[in-house]
């Protein structure tokens, strides 16, 4: 890529971050004024920095990336994000950012002051932690859990979770289901503009019992609103007490019990919604989004009932070694998703997605044909709706496939898989499982990742990644060049490069 490429895409995302340092530095100099700010961005060859800190190796035709550094633009209120634990784009090309206020730390929500006593009467904060002296700093609040951006970076709305006072008496009453997820996870805006949450939280190991540490017991609920946050349904109850992938008896709506569900996606031709059901239960749920009753469920290679059990953790199914130990054995394909099921993704042409992030995979299903009772051992395309799977670096310890989106061209023929453990995206053909393109690296600094954990994707193929493990940041990606894919690149999608 050439930096003048650089520069038609990047331009207006540096002027928007001169004009954040001009209105921040007016307060302290009422003469700095925007144009010095954007010298001062040329005169560092901030364009030209990018564009070298972020080679893009093509095979066939492929999408290129390059940071938008100025999104999302500053928070009011002091407010910053914890780790992000789904991002979700909607028809109106906003982007929904649902993080984990519980994961910010004492000092980043220092502005809380005393909220309550501990058990032993001693002051705490909202998120429970230590505050024998009251407030800190003057630095930070935790955010509401739900952030709805649009593509400029502008905050829109927000509402939830620990970091929205109140939220709980307004919109969210527990007498009516609506019980907050003790550890956010997964975000998903249908076509009728409904919003679908869900955790994968044990409500444990928290700082406190004050106000919003949670003592239901595990997140085994999926949580329907408004766009403002008005509570609509649950699917499930929490506190589910282990896994039952093959439970079948309903419980609220006529729906068995998640149990640690990931994500979510609704197909907006029939209304039914694919839940990852996750890192305890190992399938994926179907069920009615419009009522939340269940229609079906399967596992691995589109089996219903599923094989074996999750025990939670790595390992999965029983008498099951870790996919290591399968990966050295030449055992590329396990019976059974291994720990955990971390998305559901559908594509315009109805195929389904499913990343099987234990055991370095993303297999491929016609979502029309599953959720019914089918045998399928040996893992054969054609039956069950099975259709086929990506391995993404089989060669790494267990984790690799973390999430998928896709292309905006007519044919979605891009697939993006972010590969969490080797820190990196790759842009993959959707038509012969090829790696044409990769983009990321592992890293603190803008353009690299530390656990991209989710990712979606706007109407004009932009790429938006949310990182966890104490990453704690969102970034967009511009996409330039190609809309889609062709050709054929490297069967091997994420082989180890020199």
């Amino acid at each position: 890529m050439t930096s003048k490429m650089i520069k038609n895409v990047l331009w207006a995302g540096i002027l928007v971050s001169a004009l954040s340092v001009s209105r921040f530095g007016a307060s302290l100099n009422a003469q700095q004024s925007t144009t010095s700010a954007v010298d001062a961005l040329q005169k560092a060859r901030v364009l030209g920095r990018l564009a070298e800190a972020m080679p893009a190796e093509h095979k066939g035709t492929a999408p290129g990336f390059v940071l938008d550094p100025a999104w999302p633009q500053p928070l009011p209120h002091h407010w910053v994000i914890g780790d992000v634990g789904g991002i979700a784009v909607d028809k109106h090309d906003h982007i929904w950012v649902y993080h984990r206020p519980r994961s910010v730390s004492s000092t980043d929500s220092g502005m809380q002051g005393v909220a309550g006593m501990d058990a032993k009467g001693k002051p705490i904060s909202a998120l429970g932690f230590a505050r024998p002296y009251g407030q800190i700093n003057g630095c930070c609040m935790p955010a509401p859990s739900v952030l709805v951006f649009d593509k400029a970076g502008k905050l829109l709305q927000s509402w939830g979770g620990p970091g929205d006072p109140g939220f709980l008496e307004s919109k969210c009453h527990e007498q009516d289901g609506c019980v907050w997820p003790a550890r956010e996870h997964g975000i998903y805006v249908d076509q009728n503009d409904f919003v679908y949450v869900a955790g994968n939280g044990q409500a444990r190991n928290f700082h406190g019992q004050f106000p919003w540490a949670p003592n239901f017991g595990n997140d085994s609920q999926i949580l329907k609103f408004r766009p403002d946050g008005t509570f609509v349904y649950q699917i499930g109850t929490a506190g589910a007490k282990g896994p039952n992938s093959n439970d079948t008896n309903g419980g609220v709506n006529g729906t068995p019990e998640p149990y640690w569900p990931a994500d979510m996606v609704v197909d907006p031709k029939t209304n039914l919604m694919y839940i990852a059901d996750g890192y305890g239960n190992r399938r994926v749920l179907i069920v009615d989004a419009a009522t939340g009753k269940y229609v079906g469920h399967f596992g691995a290679y589109g089996q219903n009932p599923v094989i074996g059990e999750n025990g939670g953790g790595e390992d999965v199914g029983e008498g099951a070694g870790s996919w290591p130990d399968d990966f050295k054995a030449g055992k590329m394909k396990p019976k059974f998703f291994r720990s955990p099921v971390h998305c559901a993704k559908l594509a315009n042409d109805g195929l389904l997605y499913v990343c099987d992030r234990g055991n370095n995979r993303v297999q491929i299903f016609k979502a029309t044909e599953m959720g019914k009772p089918c045998s399928n051992p040996d893992g054969e395309v054609g039956k069950c709706g099975f259709v086929g799977e990506i391995h993404v670096a089989p060669q790494t310890i267990g984790g690799t496939s973390g999430t998928v989106n896709f292309s905006t061209d007519s044919k979605q023929s891009c697939i993006y898989v972010a590969d969490l453990l080797n820190d990196t995206f790759y842009v993959i053909n959707r038509q012969n499982l090829t790696e044409l393109n990769r983009f990321g690296g592992g890293g603190r600094q803008a353009g690299e990742f530390h656990w991209p954990h989710m990712v979606t994707v706007d109407s004009e193929g932009n790429v938006y990644v949310g990182e966890v493990d104490g990453a704690a940041r969102t970034q967009k990606f511009l996409r330039y060049g190609a809309t889609g894919c062709s050709g054929i690149g490297n069967a091997e999608v994420g082989k180890y490069l020199e």
